[in-house]
């Protein structure tokens, strides 16, 4: 069963008496263990697509599938489960919470989830933490964090609850060139030896070595897939 499956996706905003099509009829599939790159300019409908994926956005027509998940046919409800127990999301802002240290921005993953054994769950916090080489930051709060490692945060938060797609907002765009390989090097490993899947958006041309595969959108159209 494939981790994500999109059938002619389209996602359209009205102003006024205009119609401005923000993705027009994509198609693709996304094998389970499987990292996919998706690349285009500003504007071409990347975030809208990994958005609609994620169920962040609702899709005017077509069909999206996650794992055994038809987002098309839930609810509001079943939708903000969808994404808090089955995707996990890096956002290029990070979106850490402020007054939180690096492990209880992890751990806070599983809270939301209504994971109850608080000693299971900092148990594998601190396991993400290791991996991700942030032992020793374990304490410290987002202020006190670099860019890299404020980042590898966030990517152990979209790990924290095993889900089926990880969904990834340009990961590097704030880091240089060595940490941003940094940063993508620890994305596959994580994603690989989990044989989860990852859908990463991406400008830097400089990272989609690291992908399995690599598509292009412009103006809302997917190229490739």
């Amino acid at each position: 069963m494939p981790a994500l499956e999109m059938r002619d996706v389209r996602k359209v905003y009205v102003q006024g008496d205009e119609e401005i099509v923000a993705l027009s009829n994509a198609t693709l599939t996304v094998g389970d263990d499987e990292i996919v790159a998706l690349v285009g300019p500003s504007g071409s409908g990347k975030t809208t697509l990994l958005s609609i994926a994620g169920g962040l956005l609702a899709a005017t027509e077509g069909m999206v599938i996650v794992g055994d998940h038809d987002l098309s046919s839930y609810s509001a409800k079943e939708l903000t489960r969808f994404r808090r127990d089955e995707v996990g999301f890096v956002f290029q802002s990070v979106n850490l919470v402020p007054f939180l240290t690096a492990r209880e921005n992890i751990m806070v993953a599983a809270e939301l989830a209504g994971r109850a054994d608080k000693a299971q769950t900092r148990e594998r916090a601190d396991q993400l933490l290791e991996e991700l080489g942030l032992t020793d930051r374990s304490d410290n709060l987002p202020a006190q964090l670099s860019g890299g490692e404020r980042q590898r945060v966030a990517i152990g938060r979209a790990l924290m609850n095993e889900p089926e797609l990880i969904l990834v907002d340009e990961p590097t765009s704030a880091l240089d060139t060595k940490m941003g390989e940094q940063v993508m090097s620890l994305i596959v490993r994580e994603v690989k030896s989990r044989s989860t899947a990852a859908v990463i958006v991406t400008h830097d041309s400089r990272m989609t070595h690291f992908a399995d595969r690599v598509l292009a959108i412009t103006d809302g159209v997917l190229e490739g897939s």
